[in-house]
C-alpha cells in the first residue's frame, strides 16, 4: 500500500526540503498546498492575493516534487463555498479558479475543498439549514461548471461539522448537484460518529478522488493521527481493499516528527486484514 502525506505537513519550509522529507519517510503521493516559505498563498476558509503564484514558479514547484517520485494527486484549495459577503465569495473563487488553472496547466486531476463555514457559527442551524445548503450546493455547482472548462475535478471533503455531515447527505449531495466532476475527498475521521466504516463505502465508493488518513474519537471536535481515534482501521482497510483498491491515502495532521510512526501504523494494520 503506498501512502502519502499532505504537503502541508512540513509548513514553512521550501518546496525542495517539503519534496526532500516527503521522500525521506517514503511517501509516494501528495496533496499540494501553496504554504512555503518562498510563496505562502494558501488561505484556509478564505482567500489571499495570489499575484505572487505565476505559472512559471507553480510549475517549477510542481516539477520539484515530480522530480523525487512524489505523485501530486490534487492541489489543495479548502477557500470557502459559504462566504455570505459577496465581494469575499468572488474573492474565494478567483482563489478556486486560480488553483484549477494550475491544476489543468500541470496535467493535475483533482483541486479539493471543503464546504466553507462562518467562523463562530460552524455546523447545522436547523432554523436556517436548507437555505444555507442551498446557498452553498449553487457556489458548488457554480465551482463545478468552472473546473468543467478547464477538464478538472473537484474533490470535496465532506464533514461531521458542515453540511454534509453523513455519507448518504454526501451522496444526496452529488445526485443534486448533477455534475460528473464531482468527486469526494474522504476522510473517514470527518464522518465517523455519524457514519460508521461500512457506511462510508456504501454510499460513497463509486465516487471517491482520494482520502485522508487520519482519527477521531466519536465525540470529538477535531481529528487525531491515525491509531489514535476509535476507527476500526483493520475493517476500514478491509473495505478499502475491496472497493477502492490503489486509491492515493493520504495522511493528515502528522509531522516529519512523527509521521514515519503514523505511517507504519496504517502498514500494520494493513497487514491485519
Amino acid at each position: 500500500m503506498d501512502i502519502g502525506m499532505v504537503s502541508r505537513g512540513f509548513p514553512n519550509i521550501t518546496p525542495q526540503e517539503c519534496a526532500d522529507y516527503l521522500k525521506k519517510f517514503g511517501f509516494k503521493t501528495t496533496e499540494l498546498c501553496f504554504m512555503f516559505s518562498n510563496i505562502n498563498i494558501w488561505q484556509y476558509n478564505g482567500y489571499k492575493p495570489m499575484d505572487g503564484l505565476t505559472d512559471e514558479l507553480a510549475a517549477s514547484i510542481v516539477k520539484t516534487f515530480r522530480d523525487n517520485s512524489i505523485e501530486i494527486v490534487s492541489i489543495g484549495a479548502f477557500s470557502s463555498l459559504f462566504e455570505p459577503d459577496p465581494q469575499k465569495q468572488e474573492d474565494n473563487f478567483k482563489a478556486y479558479e486560480r488553483y484549477i488553472q494550475i491544476a489543468a496547466n500541470n496535467d493535475i486531476k483533482y483541486v479539493s475543498t471543503e464546504s466553507g463555514f462562518i467562523p463562530g457559527r460552524r455546523g447545522i442551524n436547523a432554523d436556517t439549514y436548507e437555505k444555507d445548503f442551498d446557498y452553498f450546493k449553487s457556489n458548488m455547482i457554480k465551482l463545478l461548471d468552472i473546473a468543467k472548462r478547464y477538464g478538472i475535478s473537484i474533490a470535496f471533503e465532506p464533514c461531521i461539522l458542515d453540511f454534509t455531515p453523513s455519507a448518504k447527505r454526501t451522496r444526496d449531495l452529488i445526485w443534486q448537484c448533477e455534475r460528473d466532476n464531482l468527486k469526494i475527498l474522504l476522510d473517514p475521521a470527518n464522518l465517523f460518529a455519524n457514519s460508521d466504516e461500512e457506511d462510508m463505502f456504501k454510499y460513497l465508493k463509486d465516487h471517491v478522488a482520494y482520502f485522508h488518513g487520519k482519527d477521531r474519537k466519536v465525540n470529538d471536535a477535531y481529528g487525531r493521527n491515525v491509531g489514535e481515534g476509535d476507527i476500526d482501521w483493520v475493517k476500514f482497510l478491509r473495505l478499502y481493499k475491496k472497493y477502492t483498491p490503489d486509491t492515493p491515502f493520504i495522511l493528515e495532521y502528522c509531522n516529519k516528527d512523527n509521521c514515519a510512526a503514523v505511517k507504519q501504523r496504517v502498514l500494520d494494520y494493513e497487514k491485519m486484514i
